[in-house]
């Protein structure tokens, strides 16, 4: 199956959108892909929030009438993984929305580091 095909019906069948937004690169860059035998058993792993079914975090629950917007298809080659980057979102895995590194202190007069464990 083609990528967008694979794109659009994940963004259907699980996200439950009415279809796909592509940006002209993230297009581009699927059609490349596609035309290349290379990339014909690469799997396919959506990049978007996790915090709600949309790329928006605002939306809650299950909206209707949205299109999932691709920005950009990431090709991890060694794993042959194809990521199709919906909304704006942060690649920094293991990154919380409350990071530990906002409980940590330095205290300037002892140096003593807090919040660390």
């Amino acid at each position: 199956m083609k990528l967008r095909d694979r794109v659009e019906m994940i963004t259907k069948e699980v996200y439950g959108a009415d279809g796909v937004s592509w940006s002209a690169e993230a297009e581009s860059k699927a059609k490349m892909i596609e035309g290349d035998s290379k990339h014909d058993d690469f799997a396919t792993m959506m990049v978007k929030t996790h915090i709600c079914l949309t790329h928006d975090p605002v939306l809650k629950g299950v909206p209707k009438g949205w299109a999932l917007p691709i920005q950009d298809v990431l090709i991890y080659s060694g794993a042959k993984f194809l990521r199709p980057c919906a909304g704006t979102i942060s690649l920094m895995s293991g990154t919380s929305s409350n990071p530990a590194y906002r409980r940590i202190n330095v205290d300037v007069e002892n140096g003593k580091v807090t919040g660390m464990f």
